[in-house]
């Protein structure tokens, strides 16, 4: 008897430890499909964006390359428009779990502020593939050695998220992930749109 009740007693343990471990998953390890604008319905909300906030959104969910002269090259080409920088890898669960919030913000928003993305130190492939999964509306930037991620943020760890106003000064750095929506959505509107 008392072996079949210490049985049953680690199996439930081991069903509370699996429970758990899925519903850390879910809300901070891996996106929830679904829970973005899809493909289709961004476009329709982004369109009639600005040229050079289109141009972003013409590259939404690509992975480009050119390491940090080409990332400045793009970012300084934005001025007049405020700047959002989000550092992430795929392989980061916080970077996962935030990536919802900066799919739908990045709709929201995308006609007045352009978000770029920098993929740090990933493995290529895997970055593609997430991209692919949860694509944002706008691309990102490889920056396989982190060099262009401390450059903007001077600190250590992903996620991080960078905001600009429309001249190009850098207003506040967002050290971690967001756990919500409504978080994010209040950073933009307060360091990148400054209302």
């Amino acid at each position: 008897m008392r072996k079949v009740a210490v049985v049953v007693a680690a199996a439930a343990l081991i069903a509370l430890v699996v429970i758990g471990l899925s519903q850390a998953g879910s809300q901070g390890g891996k996106p929830e499909k679904g829970s973005a604008p899809t493909g289709a319905a961004a476009q329709a909300a982004l369109r009639g964006s600005p040229p050079k906030l289109a141009s972003l959104h013409d590259q939404a969910g690509d992975l480009l390359a050119g390491g940090k002269t080409a990332f400045d090259q793009r970012r300084a080409g934005l001025r007049g428009h405020p700047v959002v920088v989000n550092g992430w890898a795929s392989w980061c669960a916080p970077c996962r779990g935030e990536f919802p919030f900066l799919q739908k913000v990045g709709v929201r928003y995308g006609r007045q502020v352009a978000f770029m993305g920098l993929d740090v130190t990933d493995n290529a492939g895997d970055a593609k593939r997430f991209l692919g999964q949860f694509p944002v509306p706008y691309p990102s930037y490889a920056d396989p050695r982190g060099t262009t991620m401390q450059s903007l943020a001077a600190t250590a760890g992903l996620p991080n998220t960078v905001f600009y106003d429309a001249h190009g000064r850098r207003t506040f750095v967002h050290q971690g992930g967001y756990t919500s929506e409504a978080a994010l959505a209040a950073d933009v509107k307060r360091y990148a749109l400054g209302t």
